[in-house]
């Protein structure tokens, strides 16, 4: 299984000749390594509906025939564009074929703004817990500090590989995310995201880094998980 980190809060899991990918924002986004002509994709996962999660699912989605998984209003909002979604909320579980995902709670907000300013709601945020190849992975999605992070690793762990945002104004910055990894979830592996896309969340991931307990990977825009 490969893992890899594409900028922002993309992450593409490849396991038996699959590949899915979380949260394709790639047009907009200065630090991707990714085009989107170039994704090849069985499956799109979706935290929550923010345009810069969403990204160029529509697109990725009609040039692949990919299924798309996202919290269900988000689904049916995509449908309605001619994608194929799958509709899920928290607690429930989807098994893709080469692994399952569990959508979780994510203390944050959810919609998409139209090119005409409509702004269409989207349902609730969420965070992800997938199970591939043997690992459990927790992407956290956008989200504030939260206690039950602990419940969620403690139902779900233990956890092999957690990633989590860190640069703050929109989601957890860097003293809130290092509690929830030494404290709550206590992954044996973290990937700091959704840092220095813009300036309002331009951090020091070094600085995350020195904080945390666990094995510590700042990873490049197409850099790979090393287990």
């Amino acid at each position: 299984m490969n893992i890899s980190f594409h900028g922002h809060s993309v992450v593409m899991f490849e396991n038996d000749g699959k590949k899915a990918i979380v949260d394709p924002f790639i047009n907009g986004n200065g630090l991707t390594d990714l085009e989107v002509e170039n994704v090849e994709v069985d499956y799109i996962i979706l935290t929550h509906g923010h345009n810069d999660h969403v990204g160029d699912t529509v697109e990725i989605a009609k040039k692949n025939d990919a299924t798309v998984v996202a919290p269900v209003e988000l689904a049916d909002f995509l449908d309605a564009q001619g994608v194929d979604a799958v509709g899920m909320n928290i607690g429930g579980t989807y098994d893709f074929g080469f692994g399952t995902v569990k959508m979780v709670h994510a203390f944050h907000s959810s919609s998409f703004t139209q090119e005409d300013g409509t702004i269409q709601y989207t349902g609730m945020p969420t965070g992800l817990i997938f199970n591939i190849g043997g690992k459990t992975v927790y992407h956290t999605g956008d989200t504030g500090l939260f206690g039950d992070m602990k419940l969620i690793s403690d139902v779900n762990g233990p956890i092999d590989l957690m990633f989590v945002p860190i640069g703050d104004h929109f989601t957890m910055g860097i003293d809130d995310a290092s509690y929830a990894v030494n404290e709550l979830v206590k992954p044996a592996t973290v990937v700091p995201i959704h840092y220095n896309t813009f300036p309002p969340i331009e951090v020091d991931a070094e600085q995350f880094k020195d904080k945390v307990d666990a094995d510590c990977q700042v990873l490049k825009p197409g850099d790979s998980v090393n287990f």
